[in-house]
């Protein structure tokens, strides 16, 4: 079990807990690949295709908690990234995508781990802060890659375009302060950041398995 018992706000706590899981998802052999240029067009849609199905839990469970007292704070339209990722894979796959793609063995498991994690405001939350706060932050990096190496600007790069949520910073500043603010008990912030390491595992698994399939996605 975690230990929380911290003078800083959750929020760095939090951070400071997941950094090392945070750094593998970073550097993972799939990632240092895509961000190397070393992969063709079809090697990033991949990736794209996965984030569908692990956007559709994510939204899905925040459908479900959007009344809740502690989990409804952390519901926001303006990130979903649904709509965009249709675009994208309009896109990037062809106007028959939904047809065509198909999730990978460990973006199932992490579909049900998001649905399982999900039936308790501070599951939902470990996955949202997770995913979405990354995407703003790190996932910029990825943006200008694909922008600048792989000829995907907007259509087939809308995933990470986050202009609803205005500065990027106060967003992400707000989004701490409500982590800060949740009402966990101690015993309660650590199965959060339990489930935030599970989170990030569950990313890198998915990383991992794409990494498999790297001489076929090899430039």
């Amino acid at each position: 079990m975690s230990v929380t018992t911290d003078a800083r706000p959750f929020s760095a706590t939090l951070r400071a807990s997941t950094l090392e899981v945070h750094e593998k998802a970073n550097y993972s052999e799939y990632m240092r690949a895509l961000l190397g240029s070393e992969l063709s067009q079809d090697g990033y849609t991949q990736l794209a295709i996965q984030y569908y199905f692990i956007y559709g839990a994510i939204e899905a469970a925040s459908d479900a908690m959007a009344g809740h007292p502690v989990g409804g704070e952390f519901v926001f339209d303006e990130l979903r990234r649904l709509p965009n990722l249709e675009r994208d894979l309009a896109h990037l796959v062809g106007p028959d995508w939904r047809s065509t793609i198909s999730p990978l063995a460990s973006t199932q498991a992490y579909v049900s781990r998001i649905r399982e994690a999900s039936t308790w405001a501070g599951g939902y939350v470990a996955h949202h802060y997770t995913r979405y706060l990354g995407d703003i932050a790190g996932g910029q990096v990825i943006r200008r890659t694909l922008e600048k190496n792989y000829d995907v600007a907007e259509a087939g790069a809308l995933f990470y375009h986050f202009d609803e949520i205005g500065s990027a910073p106060r967003f992400r500043d707000q989004y701490r302060a409500k982590l800060d603010n949740a009402p966990w008990d101690e015993a309660e912030r650590a199965r959060v950041i339990d489930e935030t390491v599970v989170a990030f595992e569950c990313n890198v698994a998915v990383f991992d398995e794409l990494a498999t399939r790297l001489d076929e996605f090899r430039a």
